[in-house]
């Protein structure tokens, strides 16, 4: 059975949501330890304008100040073509392009339709092609538009033909705003993996109406091993209603281990690391297995037995 690969996005995806700005050397130490844990990649930070994202000023500190363990990849979220220039100064291992399925996320995320997004991606490309960079493109809303509702399976599958033809290598499907449903997602995953054998294909789920773990579990069922996880279910997209915190990692890889399903991460590490995220940013986190402890935690009998 192979090894599932869990990419952590805490540090990109829940640090640039918080209401205050993580000290670079707090996020160096947090994605330091998660290092250690045995995640397969993780998504340090973003090269976007301070402006836009006051809380990931520091991307070039960040990654020129965490320590590289072999096996992990360093991947960061590049919106333009200078995002992309500094990202491969900093030497990443891996570049995540995002753009959107549908027309009103993609103007209200990026200011961009899917169709400038793909031009935008060709320059981008160009520049980082022979640099032996991992080109990873996400698309939001594939599983549904917070503003104009259902996004057609065949328009994902189009726009993820269109990605690839321009030398993208790999593809995460993201639930932006958690409306996906277990049913939904067995089978758009199921057409991508017919459609494009082959290519890394990874799943992006949030958790906000609850079915975060059902729908990777679906995803996993159908042949799906690879996974977007944020620590302590930290994240949510400022530029999406609605998007509350992305499906926890360390319930994630409970879920999977339990059934016998090999993450390649150290559950006590990863749990130690999410315990010390309320201190971190200020307020608890969503969490359950950090709180209840692992299934298989034995507690002592009550003293009066």
């Amino acid at each position: 059975m192979e090894t599932l690969q869990i990419n952590e996005v805490a540090p990109r995806d829940g640090f640039q949501s918080e209401s205050r700005f993580i000290p670079t050397d707090q996020k160096v130490a947090l994605i330091d330890a998660l290092t250690a844990t045995g995640i397969a990649r993780i998504e340090a930070t973003s090269f976007v304008s301070p402006k836009a994202i006051p809380n990931l000023r520091d991307a070039a500190e960040v990654v020129s100040a965490i320590q590289r363990r072999q096996g992990v990849d360093v991947t960061v979220l590049v919106p333009n073509l200078k995002g992309a220039e500094r990202a491969l100064a900093c030497g990443v291992d891996e570049i995540n392009l995002v753009m959107s399925a549908s027309d009103a996320h993609g103007r209200a995320n990026l200011r961009m339709t899917p169709d400038e997004s793909l031009r935008q991606f060709a320059n981008i490309i160009d520049t980082v092609r022979g640099s032996g960079v991992f080109i990873n493109a996400s698309l939001s809303t594939a599983f549904g538009c917070p503003f104009e509702g259902n996004v057609p399976a065949g328009r994902v599958l189009d726009l993820i033909g269109q990605q690839l033809a321009l030398g993208v290598e790999g593809v995460t499907l993201c639930d932006t705003t958690g409306v996906a449903n277990p049913a939904q997602v067995s089978v758009l995953c199921a057409q991508t993996q017919e459609c494009f054998p082959g290519v890394p294909i990874t799943l992006h789920f949030h958790n906000t109406r609850g079915m975060g773990l059902a729908n990777a579990l679906a995803a996993w069922q159908v042949g799906i091993t690879r996974f977007d996880a944020s620590l302590g279910g930290l994240g949510g997209c400022p530029f999406a209603p609605g998007a509350t915190g992305n499906v926890c990692t360390e319930d994630l890889v409970h879920m999977f281990e339990q059934m016998g399903v090999k993450t390649g991460v150290n559950l006590p590490a990863l749990l130690e690391a999410s315990a010390s995220l309320p201190d971190l940013i200020g307020h608890d986190t969503p969490g359950q297995v950090v709180k209840a402890g692992s299934a298989d935690r034995r507690h002592p009998l009550p003293a009066q037995m």
